[in-house]
């Protein structure tokens, strides 16, 4: 009375392919991955950019944080990696260009001789 008895039905469709799986997930990966580069990947490059030039532009002068929260004024540029950064009066360290944490104030500009006349 409460129990039917099942009967098999032919199916229309036949069962997929290994192909159009894999296609299907392309289609479905493939704007993800899109949108993945446009929001994460392409600013994230523009920023590591940004931050390069900005290391790469630090001068004597310019007033900088570093790393561990130290403040100071870059007193001499050693090379291209190390600085020399005064943190207190006549306490000098030096420091690696990649600590800097941020460039709070640009110093002046070096001044170029102006020939005399």
């Amino acid at each position: 009375m409460f129990i039917t008895e099942a009967f098999a039905q032919a199916s229309g469709a036949a069962a997929p392919s290994g192909t159009d799986s894999i296609l299907q997930m392309v289609m479905l990966f493939a704007p993800l991955m899109v949108v993945w580069y446009f929001f994460l990947i392409r600013p994230q490059r523009a920023q590591a950019k940004k931050r390069q030039e900005t290391l790469n532009a630090v001068r004597r002068g310019d007033q900088v944080v570093l790393g561990g929260g130290l403040m100071g004024k870059v007193s001499k540029v050693i090379d291209d990696n190390e600085l020399e950064i005064e943190i207190a009066e006549g306490v000098k360290v030096r420091a690696m260009r990649t600590y800097i944490a941020e460039v709070k104030v640009k110093g002046e500009p070096v001044k170029t001789e102006i020939p005399s006349k």
